[in-house]
């Protein structure tokens, strides 16, 4: 499946009522977004499934993949793009079987053991963070900007950094030969998105070539 992973948003919904939310992914994807994916820690089943639905619709629309964390089932229900998997999720490998060839399947790494074992069980590409500490309600682990490069440097699959990236830090990426830019309060916390995005994807495409 053909993907662009330059401005990736990860979703939060704890901030924003459902209407928000929705209205937050809508003009996102409006404004410069090429990857969504949807991270819900806390909902049911049921309730992930609904949540989903709703945000394949406005991705459908614009033509933007979704990506679903953690949850094949999920993915399978909906008939998400694909799965994003983090080191206590689901293998890659796995995933792979499951889903077959034509999901994507994105996985966490930290190391260039982990990375280079997820390309080779079968992962499209790759989220590698945190580069600073985040304010999402996710334990996060500082990752230096050298083992990112050395991570890009050790695979062949797209590589995207993660982790409190906002308009205001990203020259630190400035030289890595990165493929994309993750973000979740930069645009999941924002007052004016269209705004943010739009500056957002500028400053991505300066960096991201």
């Amino acid at each position: 499946m053909q993907f662009n992973p330059k401005l990736y948003l990860v979703t939060d919904s704890t901030y924003n009522n459902e209407a928000e939310f929705l209205k937050i992914i809508e003009e996102a994807c409006k404004s410069g977004i090429t990857l969504v994916q949807l991270r819900e820690k806390n909902k049911t089943t049921r309730e992930y499934i609904e949540i989903g639905l709703k945000v394949k619709n406005i991705t459908d629309a614009h033509n933007i993949p979704l990506i679903i964390d953690d949850r094949v089932d999920v993915v399978l229900a909906i008939d998400a793009s694909g799965v994003h998997v983090g080191a206590e999720d689901m293998p890659v490998h796995i995933a792979r079987k499951i889903l077959g060839k034509n999901k994507l399947i994105g996985a966490t790494a930290k190391t260039i053991e982990v990375a280079t074992k997820a390309m080779n069980d079968g992962a499209d590409y790759l989220g590698v963070g945190a580069i600073y500490p985040t304010t999402t309600k996710v334990i996060t682990k500082i990752t230096k900007v050298s083992t990112l490069n050395d991570i890009v440097a050790a695979v062949n699959i797209p590589v995207v950094a993660i982790g409190g990236l906002n308009e205001t830090n990203l020259d630190i990426l400035n030289g890595s030969k990165i493929d994309g830019i993750a973000v979740v309060s930069a645009i999941m916390k924002s007052k004016q998105v269209e705004k943010d995005t739009k500056n957002l994807r500028q400053l991505v495409n300066n960096i991201v070539l």
